[in-house]
């Protein structure tokens, strides 16, 4: 019978703990903190993800009952509602954010040959947003509409894996074309982004930078077309044409040549108009990478299916992104596990299971591979055994 660490503390392993230490000391999170640290306040944030928690007192209440195990799973504090909601009122969220770049860091070295569907040696990124709605007397600093509030949590997701490497959180009315301005373009990269960004000022920033993208248009679009190619109809493209921009202002926004290409989707029965900048990739490659693009959408499912960032335990704005980033970073680190213990289950099984195996003393491959051993004799070594079975 396994007697060592539970397994909480053993999914801690994988945590880099000092670069944890450095993110804190960065913005001197311990200053005059004598018993609940910041690395406690992560672990109960991550505790309450991890097993669905609802409430500060859920929380409290589930960690107060395996008071004997915390020690050993690195909780050194004493866990209240009280200093809980504390520290994430007014520990700086930066800690945890930059943390979870840390994560988000190794977990791109370690999907980096990932297969996404199409077999390209560029980086391919999707760029999309998610409102979670919010309620107005409660949160008033994340004004969304007259009766209502909300936030946008802003994605740049690699295909690779489903990493997300740049997360912005901003209140519901920030538009989502305006977050391409805070993006650092990588060139020779591909980004793929619906018809929200399309802003052509902004797109040629694209061009300038040698990055690739990929978009829908608009229905009222406006262009001459100055070539075409031949396309195989059989595969779905119906068109495939250079053009140029015809009004006066997206003329000026964008005065480069820019590729149209018609696609029909079989499956959905819709017809699709892309736009990009690179004329090398095959029609139909454009039309399989925006395809691709459906994967962002999956990963706001899933984080809003199986972390609790939908209902907050603060309401000020430090403890909506504090709770924001640690849950980002506990998706970043089941990532990491699964791919380093070489785990054949989907994150959310890996998430489902440790949420109930979380205080077990067994080792954690043995739980997430499915090698129980069935027929394992128990051995108590404080008795001696009169038969031998």
């Amino acid at each position: 019978m396994h007697t060592g660490r539970i397994v909480f503390s053993q999914l801690i392993d994988f945590l880099p703990k000092k670069q944890l230490d450095r993110c804190v000391r960065r913005y001197r999170g311990n200053h005059r903190i004598k018993t609940f640290s910041c690395f406690d306040q992560y672990l109960c944030m991550a505790f309450a993800q991890i097993t669905y928690r609802q409430s500060l007192r859920d929380i409290e209440t589930c960690l107060r009952a395996m008071q004997p195990k915390l020690y050993h799973c690195g909780i050194r504090g004493n866990v209240s509602r009280n200093t809980l909601a504390n520290a994430n009122e007014h520990r700086y969220w930066r800690i945890y954010a930059d943390f979870a770049q840390i994560l988000i860091s190794k977990a791109r070295t370690l999907y980096a040959d990932e297969d996404f569907g199409i077999q390209l040696n560029r980086e391919v990124y999707a760029l999309d947003s998610t409102t979670i709605d919010l309620c107005l007397s409660l949160f008033p600093w994340a004004k969304f509409r007259k009766h209502k509030a909300a936030i946008k949590v802003h994605t740049l997701m690699t295909l690779r894996g489903s990493i997300p490497c740049f997360i912005r959180i901003t209140d519901g009315k920030v538009h989502d074309v305006n977050i391409i301005d805070d993006l650092i373009l990588e060139p020779g990269a591909i980004y793929i982004m619906d018809r929200g960004y399309l802003d052509f000022a902004r797109l040629y920033t694209f061009t300038q930078n040698l990055s690739t993208f990929v978009t829908r248009t608009k229905s009222n679009f406006d262009y001459r077309r100055l070539y075409y190619r031949e396309v195989d109809k059989t595969t779905g493209l119906r068109c495939d044409q250079t053009i140029r921009l015809n009004g006066f202002y997206t003329s000026q926004n964008y005065p480069a040549v820019l590729r149209r290409i018609g696609f029909f989707d079989i499956e959905t029965n819709k017809k699709f108009i892309f736009l990009t900048n690179n004329f090398a990739l095959p029609a139909l490659t454009v039309a399989q990478l925006y395809k691709c693009r459906w994967q962002i959408e999956i990963f706001f499912k899933w984080i809003k299916q199986y972390l609790r960032i939908k209902t907050f335990f603060g309401t000020t704005e430090n403890a909506v992104k504090t709770q924001i980033w640690i849950a980002i970073s506990v998706y970043v680190l089941v990532a990491i596990v699964k791919k380093e213990l070489k785990i054949q289950l989907s994150l959310g099984e890996i998430l489902q299971i440790l949420s109930i195996v979380l205080f077990e003393k067994v080792p954690i491959t043995q739980v997430l591979t499915k090698n129980l051993l069935q027929n394992e004799k128990l051995q108590c070594h404080n008795q001696l055994l009169l038969f031998d079975l």
